[in-house]
């Protein structure tokens, strides 16, 4: 089992930055592909990047490709996700998951009701 807390959302204007954490506890990071998902009201939480748990291959969502970074740090046993030139349509509530077999499988649809493993998310406020 793994425990999953992220940090780091806020209020921003459009055009800023913001990075995300998702620090980890029970067991390590380095078992697991991870990945970030986002809810927005009255809307089904999606899909936004992912890594894998070997290697360097990173996942996006079209709509951040270029302006969202996913990283990961085993020894700090933490998840992160640069978010740059925001834009109000990515206010959401960012979930960080865990427990997917690979990074690839969180880009398939349907992916958020197969995750095992989600933090309690962090809002993020994109004003225009």
């Amino acid at each position: 089992q793994v425990q999953l807390v992220e940090s780091g959302g806020g209020l921003v204007q459009a055009g800023g930055s913001l990075r995300l954490s998702c620090a980890a506890s029970g067991r390590t990071l380095s078992s697991y592909a991870l990945g970030w998902f986002r809810q927005a009201p009255r809307k089904e939480r999606e899909f936004v990047a992912a890594i894998a748990r070997v290697g360097t291959a990173t996942y996006y969502e079209d709509s951040v490709k270029g302006r969202f970074t996913i990283s990961r740090d085993n020894a700090k046993n933490t998840l992160y996700l640069q978010m740059n030139s925001l834009k109000p349509e990515d206010t959401a509530v960012y979930y960080c998951a865990a427990g997917l077999e690979s990074g690839y499988a969180y880009t398939v649809p349907g992916a958020n009701r197969r995750v095992v493993y989600w933090g309690q998310g962090t809002q993020v406020t994109v004003s225009s």
